[in-house]
């Protein structure tokens, strides 16, 4: 499994993980397809952030396979 600290990893329309603002906290993870990627820089320690196709806006824990 692929994680999402690299932006050249992450393309519009894969299936991924990601952590919710609101969710950095309890850890809880949103499943959805990337319409966006909104981190400009090549690696984020945190994860790239990404839009998906809903309109929520979190950053990349795992790539969905």
């Amino acid at each position: 499994m692929h994680d999402g600290r690299n932006r050249a990893a992450i393309r519009p329309g894969m299936r991924v993980r990601i952590v919710l603002k609101k969710d950095q906290r309890s850890g809880h993870l949103t499943e959805g397809e990337v319409k966006d990627i909104l981190t400009s820089s090549s690696y984020h320690p945190h994860g790239i952030k990404v839009r998906l196709t809903d309109g929520q806006v979190g950053r990349v824990q795992e790539i969905v396979e």
